[in-house]
C-alpha cells in the first residue's frame, strides 16, 4: 500500500487541484522498505480512480490562507496542488496519454522509485544508460532501437555539457552493441575542432586530420564522384543559371571525348589554332591560353605567347617583330608559320585532378567565347574561385581510390587545421560523398545503415550566413534538406550539434526526431526550440535556460514524456577534447 497525502479538490479541464496532507512535504519518506519522494515542483503522484492509478505531474502549489483548520493549538492553512496527467497504471503497466481522469474526493497517493522508474523506462531490455534522472537520481535507460534510427538533435551553449552528451551517447552505444554493429552500420563524423582524434568513441576508427598545411591525411573520392557537376557545382559555389550549366557541359565534354589517348593535349592544341586562326577573336582568351601553359608547366609555349599583344582598333591578335609586325589572320597562315610546331608540344597527359579541371575550365571557356555562348563577365568569378579554392582542396582532397581503404567503424574527419575556406566547403562534399554512396547501395528495406554526425553544425547549416552568395547558400541547405527529408527511407541518420539552433534551417530542425536539450539562454534559440518541439512540455521548457552543466532534456519520437536527466561525465581521455583551460594551473 502505498502513502496517502490528499485529496482531489477541483479538476478544469486536465488541470486538477488536490488538497494535501501538511505531513506530504518532506524530502524522502520510507514506508514498508520502500522508497518515497515528498510532494515537490515536477515530482509524481497517483490518484487512484477504481482500479486504475491515475499518475499525474506536479505543476504548482499554493497555500490558501483564506482557509485553515485548528490542530489544537495550532493553525493549519490548506495546502493545495497543481497537477497534470500523464499516463495511467494498468496492473504493473504505465500507458502514456490522457485516457482517465479522476473525480473529487478520489485519493491522492506516493509513487516510490520502482514506479516512478517505469514512467520512463522507454526500454525494457538492452536500453543504453548514459545518465541518471535529474530529480529522481534513478538510472533510466534509452531505447537505442528507436533514438539511432532518427535524426538527433543536440543543442546547448557553450559549457553546457553537448559535446559530453554526444560523446557519452555513441560511446556506450559501441561499448555495448559494437559486435552486432560492426559490416552493417558505418558512423562517420566531421569534426570541426578535432575534438573527436584520441581515444574517444571506439578503438575501431580511422581518424583523417586534414589540414591545408602540408600533410600526408588526405580523403579520397572516386574519379566519377569528382567529374560530377553536381560535386564540381557544390565545391566552387557554381550559381545556378550560368555557370552551373558551363560545369555541366564541361563534364559532358569529358565524359563523351575524355577517354581518347592524349585527347587533353590534342583539344588544347586545337583551341590554341582556333584562338589565333578566328575571324572574330576575344582579347580574354590570350590570358586564358596563358594560364593553361603556366598549369602545365610549359615553359616554351608560355615564352612563344609573351610577345604577342592585342589590337584594340584592329581587334586581333599581333606579334611586333624587328622587321615587321605580324597579325593573325583568320586564314591561319601566320599561326602556322610562327606558333603551331611549338604549341604541339603541349604536354597535358600527367596533370592531377584539380589541375586537369583547371584547364578544362580554361579551355571550355575560351572556345564558348570564340562562339558566343557565354560572357566572360559571368564565368570569370567561378574561374576565379576555383584557382584560390584549388590549391587547398588539393590538400585535403584526393581523387583516385584509397590505398588505405578500410571498413572501419568510425571515420572521424578533423577540419581544424583547415582554413575558413575548406572548412565551408569540404563538409559539404563530404555529406554529398556519403548520402551518394549510400543511396545508390540501399536497398529496400535497407539492409546497412550510416550515420552522419555534424559538430558545431551551425558552421555549415546556417542559414545567416553573409559569407557567401545567397544562391549558392540555399543550395547548400537544400542539399542537407533533401538529406534530413529522403535520408531516412535508406537508412542515413544525421546527427547535429551545436551551440546556435537558431542559426541552423529551421527546416533541418523541424525534421529532427529526437533531441537532447542543454542550457540555452538566447531567445531566438528558445524561441526555436518553443515553436519547433511539440513534445516538449512547458514545465521542461521553462527548465531551459537554467540547466546545470551536464543536465539536459532529451524529448523527441523515442521518448513517451519529456525526460530531464543528468549525463555522465565521461573519462579523461575518452571524454572530447573541448574542455576549459584551466587558469589555476596554467598561470601557477
Amino acid at each position: 500500500m502505498s502513502i496517502r497525502v490528499g485529496e482531489v479538490v477541483a479538476i478544469s479541464g486536465i488541470r486538477i487541484t488536490l488538497r494535501i496532507d501538511e505531513e506530504s512535504n518532506k524530502e524522502t519518506l520510507f514506508h514498508e522498505g520502500q522508497r518515497y519522494k515528498g510532494i515537490s515542483i515536477r515530482e509524481h503522484i497517483a490518484i487512484q480512480r477504481g482500479f486504475k492509478d491515475i499518475v499525474c505531474i506536479v505543476e504548482g502549489e499554493q497555500l490558501d490562507e483564506k482557509k485553515f483548520e485548528l490542530d489544537g493549538d495550532r493553525t493549519q492553512y490548506i495546502r493545495k496542488i497543481e497537477v497534470r496527467p500523464i499516463g495511467y497504471f494498468e496492473g504493473d503497466t504505465f500507458k502514456h496519454g490522457v485516457k482517465f481522469l479522476p473525480m473529487i474526493k478520489d485519493a491522492a497517493f506516493l509513487l516510490n522509485e520502482a514506479r516512478v522508474l517505469q514512467i520512463y523506462e522507454t526500454s525494457k531490455a538492452g536500453g543504453l544508460t548514459i545518465g541518471r534522472m535529474l530529480k529522481e537520481d534513478l538510472p533510466v535507460r534509452l531505447p537505442w532501437h528507436r533514438l539511432f534510427n532518427s535524426h538527433i538533435g543536440i543543442f546547448g551553449n557553450t559549457g553546457s555539457g553537448k559535446s559530453n552528451t554526444l560523446a557519452k551517447l555513441f560511446t556506450t552505444l559501441f561499448e555495448e552493441r559494437q559486435a552486432s554493429i560492426l559490416g552493417k552500420s558505418q558512423f562517420v563524423i566531421i569534426d570541426f575542432n578535432g575534438e573527436y582524434t584520441g581515444n574517444q568513441l571506439t578503438t575501431q576508427k580511422r581518424s583523417y586530420h586534414l589540414s591545408t598545411n602540408p600533410s600526408n591525411s588526405l580523403f579520397y573520392i572516386d574519379q566519377e564522384e569528382f567529374w560530377n557537376s553536381d560535386t564540381l557545382s557544390l565545391l566552387f559555389q557554381a550559381t545556378q543559371n550560368t555557370q552551373r550549366p558551363f560545369l555541366t557541359r564541361l563534364v559532358e565534354g569529358r565524359r563523351l571525348f575524355g577517354g581518347l589517348p592524349n585527347s587533353l593535349s590534342g583539344y588544347a592544341q586545337a583551341t590554341f589554332k582556333k584562338v589565333f586562326s578566328s575571324a572574330s577573336p576575344r582579347p580574354e582568351s590570350l590570358e586564358l591560353l596563358r594560364r593553361i601553359c603556366r598549369i602545365a608547366g610549359s615553359a616554351t609555349v608560355e615564352s612563344a605567347l609573351q610577345d604577342i599583344s592585342w589590337n584594340a582598333t584592329l581587334k586581333n591578335f599581333f606579334r611586333r617583330t624587328p622587321n615587321r609586325t605580324i597579325y593573325f589572320d583568320a586564314d591561319g597562315l601566320e599561326y602556322a608559320a610562327t606558333l603551331e610546331q611549338t604549341v604541339l608540344m603541349l604536354d597535358l597527359s600527367r596533370l592531377s585532378a584539380f589541375d586537369e579541371l583547371i584547364v578544362r575550365v580554361h579551355i571550355q571557356l575560351t572556345r564558348e567565347l570564340q562562339h558566343g555562348f557565354v560572357q566572360f563577365d559571368h564565368i570569370q568569378p567561378l574561374v576565379k574561385r576555383m584557382e584560390s579554392l584549388v590549391g587547398g582542396l588539393q590538400k585535403v582532397i584526393a581523387v583516385g581510390r584509397d590505398p588505405l581503404s578500410t571498413s572501419d567503424l568510425v571515420s572521424v574527419i578533423s577540419l581544424k587545421r583547415c582554413n575558413t575556406e575548406i572548412k565551408k566547403v569540404v563538409p559539404l562534399l563530404l555529406a554529398q560523398h556519403f548520402y551518394q554512396r549510400h543511396k545508390a547501395q540501399s536497398l529496400t528495406p535497407p539492409e546497412r545503415t550510416t550515420h552522419l554526425i555534424i559538430d558545431e553544425a551551425h558552421n555549415i547549416l546556417s542559414q545567416q550566413s553573409t559569407r557567401e552568395h545567397e544562391s549558392w547558400r540555399d543550395y547548400r541547405l537544400e542539399m542537407f534538406e533533401e538529406i534530413i527529408k529522403e535520408g531516412r527511407k535508406f537508412g542515413f541518420f544525421l546527427t547535429v550539434s551545436s551551440q546556435r539552433p537558431a542559426d541552423i534551417s529551421p527546416t533541418i530542425v523541424s525534421q529532427l526526431h529526437n533531441f537532447f536539450i542543454h542550457r540555452l539562454v538566447n531567445d531566438r534559440d528558445l524561441f526555436l526550440i518553443d515553436n519547433t518541439l511539440s513534445t516538449l512540455d512547458a514545465l521542461s521548457r521553462a527548465l531551459v535556460p537554467t540547466l546545470a552543466q551536464g543536465c539536459c532534456v532529451a524529448t523527441g519520437t523515442a521518448f513517451e514524456l519529456p525526460l530531464v536527466m543528468q549525463v555522465e561525465q565521461l573519462a579523461r581521455g575518452k571524454s572530447p577534447d573541448s574542455e576549459d583551460v584551466n587558469l589555476s594551473v596554467l598561470w601557477s
